[in-house]
């Protein structure tokens, strides 16, 4: 069981899109968590086209913390996608709902940990670093960040000052997880070669832009074919983001990582 979590440093490098078509396509069990800040739930929006969930998604699960049953009421919240292996836990409603639920990201981080027995993965979209009501909780929580940008200089000019943190927290606190960068549309204009460098993060994969086949995740698009061009990206990526997390087993415990 891992935990990946997504973030972005400006704009609109396509967070909730890339979380969502990595769920879709990931070949075991996983759950796709909105814990973007900026409210208004992108997912139930976007990919479920306005649909009303049974209850209230983050309201429950903190009146269930504040119960003492939060492990209980987790499962209850997820939404499953058809013929995939990957369920979604819908965002916070509004500003309000993020604020509100700034104490439940921590204690929802536990419970993920029990998923293990499961077999169960976890892909978490945190939405843009810095906004008011940033779940910074999750990152604590994650086995690998991945920063996700575009090659353009203003995007990676606001990525380095995270970086940069990043950087100096893992001087600090080796224990904490691992920061990487996912780049959407790479070498325009610059390569993974001038990025990583600029910004001091490997780049662990890339993805194309596509948002044709990207309106699929993004806007509830009728349909998806996952020998496309973006499909076959979703699967590198995904395949890259398994490689780096077995890596960082062996590292940790190399007898259990075998």
């Amino acid at each position: 069981m891992s935990v990946v979590v997504l973030t972005s440093a400006s704009g609109a490098p396509g967070v909730t899109t890339t979380t969502l078509g990595l769920a879709y396509t990931w070949p075991r069990p996983v759950i796709a968590i909105e814990a973007d800040p900026i409210g208004g739930s992108a997912m139930l929006a976007g990919f479920f086209k306005g649909f009303q969930t049974p209850g209230q998604g983050i309201v429950d699960l903190l009146l269930a913390q504040r119960a003492g049953r939060l492990a209980e009421q987790f499962p209850t919240t997820l939404i499953g996608i058809k013929s995939t292996n990957a369920a979604v836990l819908p965002g916070p409603r509004s500003h309000a709902q993020a604020h509100s639920a700034l104490d439940l990201w921590g204690q929802l981080g536990l419970v993920w940990r029990t998923l293990g027995n499961t077999g169960t993965d976890v892909l978490v979209d945190a939405g843009r670093l810095g906004m008011e009501s940033y779940p910074e909780a999750l990152l604590g929580t994650a086995d690998l960040v991945l920063l996700v940008t575009r090659s353009n200089l203003p995007a990676l000019a606001a990525a380095q000052q995270w970086t940069e943190r990043a950087l100096q927290t893992r001087e600090l606190h080796p224990e904490a997880p691992e920061w990487a960068l996912l780049v959407v549309d790479p070498g325009h204009p610059y390569d993974n070669r001038e990025i990583a460098t600029t910004l001091g993060l490997p780049v662990l994969s890339t993805l194309g832009l596509d948002p044709r086949r990207a309106a699929f995740f993004s806007h509830g698009g009728t349909k998806f074919r996952r020998r496309s061009a973006l499909g076959r990206d979703l699967d590198r990526v995904g395949r890259d983001i398994r490689a780096k997390l077995a890596s960082i087993r062996e590292l940790l415990d190399p007898k259990e990582a075998k």
